[in-house]
């Protein structure tokens, strides 16, 4: 366990009070493996989930409640809602027995703003959460905001639940999470795109398909993590790459003109963006 882990580890260790998990799909379902890996109990735990994995109901042996009837959960430390955004209007009316005074509730889907939360909890300390889908191997990225309600230690909270799928990072303006969604949560989208397209242009090249297909993950894979273990900034790194005259230099003329990849990722990112307003509503 690394030391951030541990550290994460040691603020879960205080829960007192149930995390109610509201969808297991794949992302519920990450932030719930990184949970019970963080040494959280399943005791502790309750899911709602109406098709439930194997895996999920294997937990009930070791203590997790399954669709427990609300008066059946005790006191609720927090409430993660891990559903799809059309299904909020239907499902968050039947959660409010569920949030006692000194419950939070964290939402992490796309598109649904604070204000839609308080429509159906008023009063409720909310947290709007933007994961990525790294996070099904404790490698993603998650960007969150709080409404005024949300005191300290709920604040604490809800950080060590998110940091237990990846690093978390706050900010203050939730018209931000606009940008964010587009930039982090769609971006992996984006790098597996990249790969693809290497993958193709390799072929063009002359290499074998399955050859340039291996390669191309290979090196998007390990440029990613010697960037995410590099203490030098992205730039920094592509000119270490990068010598006078050579093969790089002579690729990235291309892709660092005028209509190159810059201003084409400033459009799609601006283009997500739009979207994801649209979505709010």
């Amino acid at each position: 366990m690394t030391a951030s882990n541990a550290h994460t580890a040691q603020k879960l260790a205080g829960l007192t009070g149930t995390v109610v998990l509201v969808g297991a799909g794949k992302m519920g379902s990450a932030l719930l493996e990184g949970w019970l890996a963080l040494g959280l109990a399943p005791k502790t735990i309750a899911v709602i989930e109406p098709q439930p994995t194997r895996e999920i109901r294997a937990l009930t042996e070791r203590g997790l409640r399954l669709n427990p009837p609300s008066g059946a959960v005790g006191e609720v430390a927090a409430v993660v809602l891990a559903v799809k955004p059309q299904a909020a209007p239907e499902i968050l009316p039947g959660l409010a027995p569920l949030v006692g005074a000194g419950t939070v509730v964290v939402s992490i889907m796309a598109g649904r703003t604070l204000q839609f939360l308080a429509g159906a909890l008023p009063d409720a300390a909310l947290v709007r959460a933007m994961p990525n889908t790294p996070a099904a191997i404790g490698r993603g990225i998650t960007v969150a905001v709080a409404n005024a309600q949300v005191s300290d230690r709920q604040h604490t909270l809800v950080d060590a639940l998110l940091s237990a799928v990846g690093a978390v990072e706050w900010v203050a303006d939730e018209a931000q999470m606009d940008a964010v969604t587009a930039l982090s949560g769609s971006g992996p989208a984006y790098v597996f795109l990249l790969a693809e397209a290497m993958a193709r242009a390799g072929a063009t090249a002359g290499l074998p398909p399955a050859l340039s297909a291996t390669l191309a993950r290979a090196t998007v894979a390990g440029a990613g993590e010697l960037l995410h273990r590099s203490p030098l900034d992205a730039a920094t790194l592509r000119q270490n790459v990068t010598s006078p005259g050579g093969t790089t230099a002579a690729a990235l003329e291309v892709l660092m003109a005028t209509d190159g990849l810059e201003p084409l990722m400033t459009k799609a990112i601006a283009a997500a963006t739009r979207r994801s307003r649209d979505l709010a509503g």
